[in-house]
């Protein structure tokens, strides 16, 4: 939804546009009139007395010496003045403030009745030129109109804008009814008038539907970055429960397994330590060597939690170290092609390649019983990463399948990075992890 700002960022800039509008009209002014020979006495064309042709103006004695540009200057003058105190009110932080509510719909009133009074009452006796005329006298107001029109059907609602369309037309009409112009311009006015308020109508209506169709949008905006803000909070809170799961995963499957073997190893110890004090102590040396392996599982696993390798060695030699220490741990056979030079890649892709090969790796050490493991790493049209053991396998169309917690994980990772996992595998025969990006 449009804010109050927006409200008075457009009335300053109806502002700036009027001002703008009287300096190419005075420029317009300069240019005509000096093109015109105009005498120091003479009747305006406009307000001539319908009484005879030989009446005089009732504001004007027969043969009064004037100066033909004073009402040139009496118009810009006063347009402008008014045109300045609008936008001094749009930059006046107290004005708004003092005004409140009232403040947008006083300076709507302003720019939309201030040109037809001024044209009204000014604009009239002008020396005899172009701009001088009916017509003249329209294209001097319609362009600010046309802007009050903008401010109307951003503002309010359709209605608002016919009101406003019939109300500027009648109060141009009542004040011609009520000058001294001639009669037959007034039926130009009259039709000038007519011609104006259909043409607001059909505007206003279209900038109408216009603005009710960019609210719509905003709200459906605002509705979808607060469904986008409230997704990405539950994406990260579920990233971060799956990393607290592979890491609960890590400790059970080092430092757990490591306590339990020192902890039985110990109570035999002590239960041979009177029977049997040369078998008490080769208990003793096993659960040092538990002690020695269990902390160098812990240190590995926490190594690879903190991603340093990807950070230190780059991509292609942090997945060629993942695979050669799995491999060198639990003595299994690794066939291992990476592209060389690694393409460049942003870090996001590379975590995200770098955490699944690491996920697809204690899969297989820790799942498969797999004895050969390759690892596959391609770049064309799409980065490919492949993974594939010979193991126990899975099925891999089960909707849930049990003891591969990582592979939900993995999927989310690929997703978030704009790519797609694919998972092939079946019971007996080994397991297929396809990362393509």
């Amino acid at each position: 939804m449009y804010s109050p700002h927006d409200s008075t960022r457009f009335l300053r800039i109806a502002a700036w546009i009027w001002i703008s509008f009287l300096i190419a009209m005075a420029f317009m002014d300069f240019v005509l009139y000096t093109q015109i020979d105009l005498p120091v006495t003479q009747n305006p064309p406009l307000l001539q007395n319908t009484a005879g042709p030989q009446s005089p103006p009732l504001n004007q004695q027969p043969n009064q010496t004037r100066n033909p540009f004073r009402p040139v200057f009496l118009f810009y003058a006063a347009s402008g003045l008014i045109a300045t105190i609008f936008l001094v009110f749009t930059h006046s932080v107290w004005i708004q403030k003092k005004l409140g509510a009232a403040f947008y719909p006083l300076l709507l009133f302003t720019i939309s009745t201030a040109p037809i009074f001024i044209n009204i009452s000014i604009t009239p006796p002008f020396p005899n030129g172009p701009l001088s005329t009916a017509e003249g006298i329209a294209s001097r107001q319609l362009p600010v109109l046309f802007v009050a029109l903008a401010l109307v059907a951003w503002e309010y609602e359709l209605s608002h804008v016919i009101f406003f369309s019939i109300a500027t037309t009648t109060l141009e009409l009542s004040l011609i009814y009520f000058s001294t112009i001639d009669n037959r311009n007034i039926y130009v006015f009259l039709f000038i008038a007519i011609i104006r308020t259909i043409s607001f109508i059909a505007v206003g209506v279209f900038i109408s539907l216009l603005v009710a169709r960019l609210r719509e949008q905003r709200e459906s905006l605002s509705e979808a970055n607060a469904n986008l803000t409230h997704y990405a909070s539950t994406l990260e809170q579920l990233t971060v429960s799956r990393e607290r799961n592979r890491l609960a995963r890590e400790l059970h499957d080092t430092l757990a397994h490591s306590l339990t073997a020192i902890s039985v190893s110990l109570e035999t110890a002590k239960a041979y330590f009177d029977i049997d004090p040369a078998k008490s102590r080769d208990f003793i040396d096993k659960s040092l060597e538990s002690t020695r392996v269990g902390a160098n599982e812990t240190r590995r696993a926490l190594k690879a939690l903190r991603s340093n390798a990807l950070e230190d060695m780059g991509l292609g030699l942090a997945i060629q170290r993942a695979a050669e220490s799995a491999a060198t741990r639990f003595h299994l056979n690794l066939t291992l092609d990476l592209k060389n030079p690694m393409p460049s890649l942003s870090p996001d892709v590379e975590q995200t390649i770098y955490r699944v090969t690491q996920e697809a790796i204690e899969n297989i050490v820790n799942h498969s019983r797999a004895k050969n493991f390759s690892v596959r790493f391609e770049s064309d049209v799409y980065t490919t990463l492949t993974i594939q053991d010979d193991g126990m396998g899975f099925d891999s169309k089960s909707k849930e399948p049990t003891g591969h917690f990582g592979l939900v994980g993995m999927r989310e990772r690929a997703q978030l990075a704009g790519g797609k996992l694919k998972i092939e595998s079946e019971k007996g025969k080994g397991t297929k992890v396809v990362l393509i990006i």
